[in-house]
């Protein structure tokens, strides 16, 4: 199983991903749920 979350500085969860198999590469998985649109989209 693979899931990504996203957290705010002090480790506080603000997002969690669906899950995907865990033979899911990240870089695929940070796509497939929009999270490299969003930190491209923020500058982060």
């Amino acid at each position: 199983m693979h899931v990504q979350v996203i957290t705010d500085p002090f480790g506080r969860l603000l997002w969690a991903s669906a899950a995907l198999p865990g033979s899911s590469h990240d870089l695929t998985a940070a796509r497939e749920h929009g999270i490299i649109a969003v930190v491209r989209d923020c500058e982060i």
